[in-house]
């Protein structure tokens, strides 16, 4: 049951919910604010949802995800750390959050645009992933 298409997109997805699992875990550490931090958690289980849903169709395919590459989660970690040395705001670290996940978004929806022909399952997820991005930028708006 090998569809390389699906196995491509799935990976992209794969890897989008782990940068943004590391992304919000790395930014969750720099805020004492309560209600952000609600909200990162909130953000953070419905990466980890979308996560535990890719895997399980990767069994499908007979397939192991690949874990983060440590070089992604040292220049995460790096970025986070850089961005928030002078700034460690809830508008800075919304910021942060929303310019990384714009950058999912787009990569979510050239995914949708070029890949018609993915396996219903493997659409869903990516479309509900696009989704949680989209809503949580518009969410982490009103930190800024």
């Amino acid at each position: 049951m090998e569809n390389t298409e699906d196995l491509k997109v799935l990976k992209e997805l794969h890897t989008g919910a782990q940068m943004g699992i590391k992304a919000i875990s790395y930014v969750s550490d720099k805020t004492e604010d309560d209600e952000f931090k609600k909200e990162l958690s909130t953000q953070y289980n419905q990466y980890e949802d979308v996560l535990n849903k890719v895997t399980d169709i990767y069994n499908e395919y007979g397939e192991v995800p690949s874990t983060s590459h440590i070089k992604n989660d040292v220049m995460t970690w790096m970025g986070v750390q850089m961005n928030t040395m002078n700034d460690k705001s809830n508008s800075k670290l919304a910021e942060m959050l929303i310019q990384g996940t714009v950058m999912g978004i787009i990569e979510g929806r050239k995914l949708l645009n070029h890949n018609p022909n993915v396996a219903k399952n493997v659409k869903n997820s990516l479309n509900e992933f696009v989704q949680i991005q989209e809503n949580s930028v518009t969410r982490l708006k009103e930190f800024l």
